[in-house]
């Protein structure tokens, strides 16, 4: 049974699809290149962690080439991450999200529906918590009240999947991510900003003063979670949705004056700092409770941001030399 996996040259995507190729399944990914980060670097991703994928060239926003893939390989299941990310960027460019993260998703759930696919795992976010948010932010929080576009389309992937699930017995998995980091990270988030402007003797912008608390959670606990939830699709009673919502995060908020302090041992030089105010759209805190992925697929995720952030440091080194 063939696996299709959006967004399978991104930082998630491709580790995912590697793990699933380690096991032995039948994987097409697929992946629109966009320019919100240099192109190149999703290609050397997939070519170091999953050369031997069938990955596609497709945009979710293009119904007919959707609909003939899923013609052509007959997805049993789908993991979809593919997705227009970044908070900040939202308040630049808010047509992005539209495009991508709620056109993209009608088509693929129309896609999941007619075709012939037993279980949908999706991306969503730890920003949908919004101004709601209690730590540790539990499943059963009202995601009401969003701040920002891109938690707002990440709220409404959620309540779209509810509707499939209802309308159609489409079995949903949506999985809120908290701050996801790695080797082959992406290169808008603050593990590689951070790292890159250290190692070169860059200033940082450190927003709030230092004072925010982030999840950070290793890509290998990620991919992990998104296995498990795959093999463990919600049950079908013929009466409630088959719909599940779990969060994957690390259950252990960081300082982010703690989080610069790794970076920098890692890396064996200071900071050079540049404070700035609370930016529009962000979250002071973010704190997963995992308990109710821990009941259902035994997630507990164990990398330190300790162990977790000098691999980091070595992969920038590593990839982008001198040009940092």
């Amino acid at each position: 049974m063939t696996i299709l996996v959006t967004g399978a040259a991104g930082f998630i995507g491709a580790y995912v699809a590697r793990a699933l190729l380690a096991r032995g399944e039948q994987i097409v990914g697929i992946d629109n290149f966009n320019e919100y980060y240099d192109p190149q670097l999703k290609r050397d991703r997939v070519a170091a962690l999953c050369p031997t994928l069938d990955l596609r060239t497709l945009d979710l926003a293009d119904k007919p080439a959707l609909d003939a893939l899923f013609a052509e390989t007959k997805p049993g299941h789908v993991i979809h991450l593919a997705a227009q990310a970044g908070v900040r960027y939202s308040l630049q460019n808010p047509y992005a999200y539209l495009h991508s993260n709620w056109t993209g998703f009608l088509n693929l759930l129309e896609a999941c529906r007619h075709g012939t696919v037993e279980h949908l795992v999706y991306a969503s976010s730890s920003s949908v918590y919004g101004r709601n948010a209690v730590a540790p932010f539990e499943e059963t929080q009202s995601i009401d009240q969003p701040l920002s576009l891109y938690a707002a389309s990440k709220a409404s992937n959620e309540l779209m999947a509810h509707c499939y699930a209802h309308l159609y017995r489409l079995r949903c998995t949506g999985l809120r991510f908290f701050t996801v980091y790695g080797p082959w990270g992406r290169p808008d988030m603050a593990p590689l900003l951070f790292s890159r402007a250290i190692l070169a003797g860059r200033p940082i912008e450190v927003f709030n003063c230092g004072r925010m608390r982030r999840d950070f959670t290793f890509i290998d606990d990620i991919v992990t979670g998104v296995l498990g939830a795959l093999d463990h699709p919600p049950a079908d009673n013929g009466i409630d949705p088959p719909l599940a919502i779990y969060n994957l995060g690390n259950h252990h908020p960081v300082e982010l004056e703690h989080f610069i302090a790794v970076i920098e041992h890692a890396a064996g030089r200071k900071a050079h700092r540049i404070d700035k105010p609370m930016q529009p759209g962000d979250m002071a805190e973010t704190s997963a409770a995992v308990a109710r992925a821990q009941a259902a697929f035994g997630f507990l995720p164990s990398m330190t941001i300790e162990a977790g952030m000098p691999q980091v440091v070595a992969w920038c080194r590593d990839y982008f030399g001198d040009k940092l």
